[in-house]
């Protein structure tokens, strides 16, 4: 074999080993080195201080946050996220504000229940109010859109009568109230909107049927069980109690405890219906026949 031959076969072999041992440097050596090189380089580009980019990220992210946030919005009850125990206060006194003077709450926190997914409150209410005052609390407690839930409801009935002789019909009531939390702010809704918390009118249920307590005449009107028809007039009668005052009334005007219902021209008579304590009674006054004549 020539010399030619010779160097030619043995600068074959060297390229050959150089590909063999760059292959193996490149493939084998240098693989994880490069792919772990790739991925920082994806990573930095990703959060990569560039202005435009990150103002379409923040951009994206709000409209996304947006959307999660209706989502969670319409739902008509929500979980809030770390709720102090002032913002239950705060609830029941704006609820009350409007009720009567002879309405009022007493709250007291009992404890803190922790749970796997969230935690509750415990408060126990108590006081008198008035029915409609009772049933607008209960209703929007129930309705608020922070979860909160009642159980163990006690109520009585309860009459208070004033030194005129007014009659409240009352209702002592004692329950308790949870208030529903959370720890995880996931599904927490910062810009929400109330629920309505004004219930619809109700019965008075605990207001009797038939009562022992009158209200008092405080505005003055006749008082028909003691009065006397003195005359008729064109479309009125003019009547007086036994105190000697005097009342000219149509039909349909209010009397103590009633209404004037009826003047009958041909029978010279007037008639009343009155309310005494839930027993409906009719009284009719006649004009004396000698004043007639």
């Amino acid at each position: 074999m020539s010399s030619k031959v010779k160097n030619t076969v043995i600068i074959l072999i060297i390229l050959i080993g150089i590909v063999i041992g760059g292959g193996l440097f490149n493939y084998v050596l240098l693989k994880g080195k490069i792919e772990d090189r790739e991925q920082k380089i994806k990573d930095l580009k990703l959060y990569q201080l560039d202005t435009d980019d990150l103002v379409m990220q923040l951009a994206h992210l709000k409209k996304r946050v947006a959307q999660l946030d209706s989502i969670l919005a319409n739902r008509k009850y929500n979980i809030p996220y770390n709720l102090p125990q002032s913002d239950f206060f705060d609830f029941i006194n704006q609820v009350s504000y409007s009720f009567s003077p002879l309405s009022y709450v007493n709250i007291e926190y009992k404890e803190m229940e922790v749970t796997d997914h969230f935690n509750i409150y415990h408060y126990a209410l108590t006081g008198i109010a008035e029915y409609n005052d009772l049933n607008r609390l209960i209703y929007a407690i129930e309705e608020s859109k922070l979860l909160k839930k009642i159980s163990g409801v006690d109520i009585t009935n309860n009459v208070k009568v004033e030194e005129d002789g007014t009659p409240h019909y009352l209702v002592n009531y004692k329950f308790e109230v949870s208030v529903y939390f959370s720890n995880d702010d996931r599904f927490y809704v910062k810009e929400y909107t109330e629920n309505s918390l004004e219930p619809n009118p109700a019965y008075d249920i605990f207001y009797p049927l038939i009562r022992n307590e009158i209200p008092p005449n405080k505005e003055g009107l006749l008082d028909v069980q003691t009065a006397n028809l003195l005359a008729l007039i064109p479309d009125g009668a003019f009547l007086a109690d036994s105190k000697g005052n005097t009342y000219l009334l149509w039909e349909g005007d209010q009397v103590y405890l009633g209404y004037l219902t009826n003047i009958n021209y041909q029978t010279n008579e007037v008639n009343f219906v009155l309310n005494k304590g839930g027993v409906i009674e009719t009284i009719t006054l006649q004009l004396d026949r000698k004043k007639v004549e």
